[in-house]
């Protein structure tokens, strides 16, 4: 099978005069120390997904990012994908194109893989995605070049090694809230059925013989199974250059996780101060009224009064 998808994928006399580009995209897949055991499953998913992809062991530094580039280099690789971890909570995706740019940083929430959703999907290993864009992507100039590197990123080109000559599987790409909301789903053709009704009055599909065929095909239903991984990226900067260079975009409405972070436990502290001002302040008046027994002052005595009268 190997060795005819060669034959045919092989270009014609007219493409090489013509001199047709190829495609030759290939992605170094890598995560910086601390990631989780989440985080390393999102890895091998989108390395069993990607078979134009080089999956590298993890780099010890999260400042000298630069380096990224001569791994890239040292690899051969054109694309870069970084998955960097922070504090053991938060997860950001570097999306570069070595060695010149640009670069994107994303932050990722929202991260359910293939093993905790256990999904009735499945996909040939090694086989080439559809990517599926929103149309939102082209409205703006910084979500042009996001889909474009998401092209040459998840883009399996033709031409690559370990391909297989099978498109089965749909990489949709939603934009929402100023988010990216990822999903792959499986392609599943089945012969149609028909239908009858049963002894408590509801409908079967029963399988049936397939239909005649329709110039040379036959009739198939098409429809989408939700594969995984699924995850959610919001931009934060583009950087003209790969990892460096001056900020290109920046959105200004992300806010880091330590900030949330940082907001509840200062809530929660407010409510705490307030509620011990106000326990201060029901003591103090207690204390003025003279009924507590520990604290406070003492009410003076009224001269009128009948203990100081008849004392």
């Amino acid at each position: 099978m190997a060795a005819v998808y060669k034959t045919l994928s092989s270009a014609g006399p007219q493409e090489k005069e013509h001199g047709e580009r190829k495609n030759k995209q290939r992605v170094l897949i890598l995560s910086s120390r601390g990631v989780t055991m989440r985080h390393r499953h999102l890895l091998q998913d989108l390395y069993s997904l990607m078979p134009h992809s080089r999956k590298e062991a993890k780099l010890d530094t999260k400042t000298k990012l630069y380096q990224l580039n001569e791994l890239a280099e040292l690899y051969n690789c054109n694309n870069v994908l970084f998955f960097e971890a922070r504090k053991g909570k938060d997860l950001y995706a570097w999306m570069s194109k070595a060695p010149n740019g640009p670069t994107v940083k994303m932050h990722l929430q929202n991260l359910h893989t293939m093993e905790e959703l256990n999904f009735i999907g499945n996909c040939l290993k090694g086989s080439r995605p559809i990517l599926s864009f929103d149309a939102g992507f082209e409205k703006q100039a910084h979500l042009r070049l996001m889909k474009e590197l998401f092209t040459q990123i998840f883009g399996v080109p033709k031409s690559s090694r370990k391909v297989k000559p099978f498109v089965d599987h749909v990489m949709g790409f939603t934009l929402a809230d100023g988010k990216v909301w990822i999903r792959v789903y499986q392609i599943n053709e089945s012969e149609p059925g028909k239908k009858k009704v049963g002894p408590d009055g509801e409908e079967e599909e029963v399988e049936s013989a397939p239909k005649k065929k329709t110039k040379g095909k036959p009739e198939f239903d098409v429809n989408l199974v939700e594969i995984g991984p699924r995850f959610v990226l919001t931009p934060i900067v583009i950087q003209e250059g790969s990892f460096g260079g001056p900020i290109i975009y920046e959105n200004k409405e992300f806010v880091s996780p330590n900030q949330i972070r940082s907001d509840l436990l200062r809530s929660k502290a407010g409510k705490y101060n307030r509620r011990t001002e106000a326990a201060k302040d029901s003591r103090a008046k207690l204390g003025d009224l003279g009924l507590t027994s520990h604290g406070g002052r003492k009410m003076e005595k009224d001269p009128l009064s009948d203990q100081m009268l008849f004392a």
